[in-house]
């Protein structure tokens, strides 16, 4: 009986995108950037083995590194074009970030702890991105004004009420993506501003991320 031969990194890099569009995933803009950012090459060692699969993985801190379908889901809503300001709040490993950079995005992206910070800003260097991604460690529910505005803020997690700090980073015809906890379930939204007084929201379908915590912490 002949011993069964391990799948090559590119044969499980493909599995894995057709897993994505089995899912409805049909962006190719998107595809090809999750073909260039490896996640398992994000993912904490011991858990590499289940970066190619629609699983979250822990990551310290408590945090968790958020599955690819939801993760797809959040990009396509977010409709990135190319050189567009992102404001990224939740860093988490760095994945998501290097993603925005494949995507052609100027990327600010903005982490409450800082040792998640400082080892998805070696993760973010060595994936070949580092560059279009200012990674700090900062409260992002109050982004720093200085940062002026954005085309795109990307929320990765759950809050009961878009922060208005948010929506003023945002600039007019600029999109929001984040979720809602609307009675107990998370739902994604999407905010559009439509002018310097007007925003539109939608929401959508469910989706699993971790409630987004305010402030910066000031012990991990």
């Amino acid at each position: 009986m002949s011993e069964e031969v391990p799948a090559s990194e590119g044969e499980r890099t493909v599995a894995f995108l057709l897993s994505l569009r089995a899912r409805g995933v049909r962006d190719l803009a998107l595809l090809r950037a999750m073909e260039r950012v490896p996640r398992d090459r994000f993912a904490p060692a011991r858990f590499a083995d289940l970066a190619r699969q629609d699983v979250s993985v822990p990551l310290p801190c408590g945090q968790t590194m958020t599955a690819p379908y939801t993760v797809a889901s959040l990009l396509g809503a977010l409709d990135m074009q190319p050189d567009a300001r992102v404001l990224e709040v939740g860093t988490g490993s760095g994945y998501v970030s290097a993603l925005l950079a494949a995507l052609g995005g100027e990327v600010v992206s903005l982490e409450r702890y800082r040792s998640l910070a400082l080892a998805a800003h070696e993760r973010v260097s060595g994936s070949g991105f580092g560059a279009a991604v200012d990674l700090r460690h900062a409260d992002g529910f109050q982004p720093d004004r200085t940062l002026g505005r954005f085309d795109r803020i990307l929320v990765n997690g759950v809050t009961s009420a878009v922060p208005e700090a948010l929506l003023a980073r945002l600039s007019p015809g600029g999109r929001l993506v984040g979720a809602l906890r609307i009675e107990g379930v998370a739902r994604r939204v999407v905010v559009t501003r439509l002018d310097e007084s007007e925003f539109d929201h939608a929401t959508g379908p469910v989706v699993r991320l971790p409630p987004l915590v305010p402030g910066r912490s000031q012990s991990l």
